[in-house]
């Protein structure tokens, strides 16, 4: 069993360094580069905090993956995976799966369009989209969070 709570402080401690991260980046950092005068030094130094963030969001994605999957296995709980009172767990593996798809496949191919793209004009818009969509993705983390701690708390909706 000591495995198990192993697993479950490394997933925990995955988490909140990843989706912690995305609330950074979402409330202060994309707010801050939309405000700046230079599109330029603002796309500059996103480019420069991307790099180092995806790395960590890259390994703590794997780790929360990783030690999702031991939990699941190793406390046998796959039926969860069929009733929707455990709608949460449905909720984590399919965030987990966006942001890992994101880091893994668009996060890559993306910096390698800018180096491309790199003289295109750079304007406020685009940081604000940007934001508006790690906003939803933020969101729906929050409410994963919140539904996993209320519900590996016994805090199910009743009913089969």
């Amino acid at each position: 069993m000591d495995e198990l709570i192993l697993a479950r402080v490394l997933h925990v401690l995955g988490v909140v360094l990843w989706i912690g991260g995305v609330a950074m980046v979402t409330l202060l950092l994309l707010p801050m580069l939309a405000r700046m005068s230079s599109a330029a030094e603002a796309i500059e130094i996103f480019t420069r905090f991307r790099q180092r963030f995806a790395a960590q969001a890259r390994v703590t994605t794997l780790v929360v993956g990783l030690s999702g999957f031991y939990m699941v296995y190793a406390l046998d709980v796959w039926q969860r995976f069929v009733h929707w009172q455990y709608w949460w767990m449905h909720t984590m593996v399919l965030i987990w799966l966006l942001f890992s798809v994101m880091l893994f496949v668009m996060e890559p191919r993306a910096r390698r369009q800018a180096a491309v793209s790199a003289q295109k004009n750079i304007t406020a818009e685009m940081f604000i989209k940007i934001q508006r969509k790690h906003m939803t993705l933020l969101i729906l983390s929050l409410i994963t969070i919140a539904g996993a701690v209320a519900g590996s708390h016994g805090w199910l909706i009743p009913g089969y």
